[in-house]
């Protein structure tokens, strides 16, 4: 909340998506948030793809989507319970394609141009500045991803 409010103006206007921890989404609402995005920031627990079907989204076609942002694995003894049932109905090799270089992968293939995603568990806080520093760049200085990514990695 605290992004959107300071980064109002003009892009934030036009941004819809679920916030905060009211209900987690649908696979439909997952669906229908990517296929209509030209950006798309992911800010949450564990791996970005164990919250949304698999097969659905390699079906997907998202050539809209210019850039997509995973501030994702961050750990919690509640996601990593809910973590672990949801992981018990998977096979070895699927787990395995939500891994982050697999994540980006698949993503690639659906058709989303640009990705930034964390490559190793990290906290929230790390997140957070990550998020703050990418929107800091992105929206009001209007540096491109490419001087932004350089930015986070130093």
């Amino acid at each position: 909340n605290e992004i959107l409010e300071k980064y109002h103006d003009p892009f934030t206007l036009r941004w819809e998506g679920v916030i905060g921890n009211t209900h987690a989404p649908s696979q439909a609402e997952w669906e229908q948030l990517l296929t209509n995005c030209s950006a798309f920031v992911f800010y949450g627990m564990e791996r970005f793809l164990s919250h949304m079907l698999l097969n659905r989204l390699v079906a997907m076609n998202i050539p809209k989507c210019h850039l997509m942002i995973l501030l994702d694995l961050v750990q919690s003894k509640q996601s990593y319970q809910r973590l672990m049932n949801s992981d018990t109905h998977k096979s070895g090799p699927l787990i395995a394609l939500e891994r982050p270089t697999e994540t980006a992968i698949l993503l690639s293939l659906t058709g989303v141009r640009a990705i930034v995603a964390n490559q190793w568990y990290t906290t929230l806080q790390e997140n957070a500045e990550r998020l703050e520093i990418l929107s800091e760049n992105l929206l009001r200085i209007g540096k491109t991803t490419g001087q932004t990514v350089n930015i986070l990695q130093k």
